[in-house]
């Protein structure tokens, strides 16, 4: 059996890994080979990257780094991003759209305390989907729960939305 380690952002158990991570988000090696696997099935399966959207930015929202302008803004584009899919029914296209101008506004957003518990649904979750449907389910789920555990900022986040949309 190989040993495991826990990420210390989203708590995903991961193989041990030796290997590089982001350069400003937050997550263990083992957690961001995890990602980049996920990210190989959605690239190379189109029935597993129909919610690349979604992918992406959950990930981003688990492993919100410390405070820096591109973290501050990561945080707030990904959080965005998401409500506008779950809370206001944007495509997933209309999404990275909206994503993009709203970019633009980066340097009027705030450092947003991440909360303690990140969601009950991390990438080891979605890497262990064995089907392009399994991973779609899982996709939504890791997002709507990344979404529901960032709570305590909806208020802030539909209010950067309502200025800067």
């Amino acid at each position: 059996m190989s040993e495991k380690t826990i990420c210390p952002a989203c708590k995903a158990e991961t193989a041990v890994f030796d290997g590089p991570v982001h350069r400003y988000l937050a997550s263990s090696p083992g957690c961001w080979n995890a990602f980049c696997e996920v990210l190989n099935k959605e690239y190379s399966d189109f029935e597993y990257g129909k919610n690349h959207r979604l992918t992406v930015d959950a990930y981003a929202l688990q492993h919100p780094g410390n405070p820096s302008p591109q973290t501050i803004s990561s945080v707030a584009i990904h959080l965005a991003s998401l409500c506008q899919i779950l809370e206001h029914g944007y495509s997933l296209s209309a999404a990275t759209e909206f994503m993009q101008a709203f970019a633009d506004h980066k340097d009027a957003f705030l450092w947003l305390d991440p909360p303690a518990d990140l969601g009950a649904i991390n990438v080891a979750d979605v890497l262990a989907s064995d089907t392009g449907l399994m991973h779609l389910t899982k996709v939504e789920e890791w997002a709507t729960t990344t979404w529901q555990a960032w709570h305590a900022h909806h208020q802030q986040i539909n209010s950067w939305i309502q200025q800067y949309a």
